[in-house]
């Protein structure tokens, strides 16, 4: 499986609320850096996140805009949209829409994803969903 098609069926499974499927993308070493204390170990850790932010947002999307693959690594732009209708991350739910871009850098072993780097404008999303001033 190409590493492109990792990413879109990583987020796509999420977006969809699939998270057993993590464990088709995710190498049970797995290593997720991501800001707001978000960071994980393992899959179950990430499942565990995502499940949370679905509660939270459940309707989240992911949509890939762009992704490079080169050997190992992967390289992707995505747009994140969600609207905060519970408690996430810190943040009291208060039906605030946003949208964000998000970087994200993977590295691919055994044909699954075993380290990845989220970057998102924290600061961005925190004004947009009113935890931080306009």
């Amino acid at each position: 499986m190409g590493g492109d098609s990792l990413l879109e069926r990583w987020f796509a499974a999420g977006d969809e609320g699939d998270l057993d499927a993590f464990d088709d993308f995710l190498h049970p070493n797995v290593v997720v850096h991501a800001p707001m204390g978000l960071s994980t170990e393992g899959p179950d850790a990430e499942k565990a996140v995502w499940r949370d932010a679905l509660r939270a947002m459940p309707d989240i999307r992911h949509d890939l805009q762009e992704v490079i693959s080169l050997g190992s690594t992967i390289a992707a732009r995505a747009v994140v949209t969600g609207t905060l209708q519970g408690d996430f991350a810190g943040i009291s739910a208060n039906g605030k829409s946003f949208q964000i871009d998000q970087g994200l850098f993977a590295h691919v072993r055994e044909d699954k994803i075993v380290e990845a780097w989220e970057i998102v404008d924290t600061a961005s999303l925190l004004r947009q969903l009113g935890a931080l001033p306009a």
